[in-house]
């Protein structure tokens, strides 16, 4: 966890997010700027900056990022209709908060190619 990190202040409680799902590992909560009806952030709580931080060890966590997003998807009532799953890395990419994060967007078409 990193001090200034404003994902690692909500992970330590410091910040309250609107949380829709917290274990051990992940926390996810809705985007303060949603794109979708559905958008939510889902995130580890351990700190890693970007994707390209990530470790071989790592695949366990990332892994459940994405089933916690399929489990998330289906409890908003996305899943059948079709949801989005996003993970941006460096700034190009449109990463902002510089821990890994995927965001969980559904509940309108989505565009291809996006943005």
């Amino acid at each position: 966890m990193t001090t200034e990190c404003l994902f690692c202040k909500m992970v330590s409680g410091q910040i309250k997010p609107n949380t829709v799902y917290e274990d051990d590992d992940v926390l996810a909560f809705k985007d303060i700027n949603p794109q979708a009806p559905v958008h939510v952030l889902v995130i580890p709580k351990k700190h890693t900056a970007t994707l390209n931080d990530l470790k071989p060890g790592d695949a366990g966590l990332v892994g459940k990022l994405l089933m916690t997003a399929a489990q998330i998807a289906k409890n908003s009532g996305v899943a059948e209709s079709g949801y989005r799953a996003v993970l941006n890395c460096n700034a190009d990419a449109g990463q902002s908060v510089f821990h890994v994060h995927l965001h969980l967007l559904g509940g309108r078409f989505l565009r291809w190619p996006p943005g």
